[in-house]
């Protein structure tokens, strides 16, 4: 359960109406909740809910008002009547660097002593809308290789069309993490794939200089390659779904892992 620096890579493949490949490097946090104020104490050039080289802001998450992550997941699993006696949360997601961070996925894990009984996938849009698909289960917390799906409920490409489902793959072993999402139209065709594949490392001075090496400036690289692709895209014909821009950050119940 303690806090860790995860170096990975992103693979996003497209195969309808035509095929579109991308890999990329980055670097990711994956953060035990109560650690935090520690951590921030503990490193010159790591802040909590502060300006650093290196941040971690709870109103990028959650609630993402003044309320806590903490506060967040427990209104949650008590909404869904997920039970627990000795909750701890660990966030699967990107920090700030110098400030600025977009982070299309974060996935809250949610452990009740040494069993995992909720994951919450926290997805955004680069117009800064929010969903949360959270799912509901019990399996040990060392190790464990989940599969679930879901309708889609929130729109994050401009070139995928609303009515589609996805189906989550979801594995930690070890010192490693492997997630794979694909999403499905409305006749079952596969139409994209996106993987997260990676390897933990300690949390510490060194290892968060080696992030930023992995992937200097990542949240800015992050958006820059999400409208390059969107140009290359839009050149192959992809077609354009329009809709309205959500008033409120969203939540659903998905149902068991």
């Amino acid at each position: 359960m303690s806090s860790q620096i995860l170096l990975s890579s992103i693979i996003h493949k497209r195969y309808i109406p035509f095929k579109h490949n991308l890999k990329y490097k980055v670097p990711s946090l994956y953060l035990n909740i109560d650690d935090l104020n520690s951590l921030d104490k503990k490193y010159k050039f790591f802040s909590f809910n502060n300006f650093n080289l290196f941040s971690f802001y709870e109103c990028d998450h959650g609630y993402r008002d003044q309320r806590s992550i903490k506060t967040f997941v427990v209104d949650s699993l008590t909404k869904y009547k997920i039970k627990y006696q000795n909750l701890k949360i660990m966030i699967l997601c990107f920090p700030r660097i110098l400030g600025y961070v977009f982070d299309p996925l974060s996935i809250i894990y949610c452990f009740d002593k040494n069993k995992l009984i909720s994951i919450l996938y926290e997805v955004k849009n680069t117009t800064n809308e929010q969903h949360t698909y959270i799912f509901k289960g019990d399996t040990n917390s060392t190790d464990f290789k989940l599969s679930h799906e879901c309708a889609k409920q929130f729109y994050v490409s401009p070139f995928i069309e609303m009515e589609a489902h996805y189906k989550f793959f979801n594995k930690m072993f070890k010192d490693q993490i492997n997630i794979n999402i694909d999403l499905f139209d409305k006749n079952n065709n596969k139409v994209l794939t996106a993987s997260q594949y990676g390897k933990f490392i300690e949390f510490n001075s060194k290892n968060m200089f080696k992030f930023l090496s992995y992937n200097p400036l990542l949240g800015f690289k992050v958006m820059i390659g999400i409208l390059y692709e969107a140009i290359k895209i839009i050149s192959k014909g992809g077609k354009y779904y329009a809709r309205k821009k959500k008033p409120n950050d969203t939540i659903s119940f998905e149902g068991y892992f």
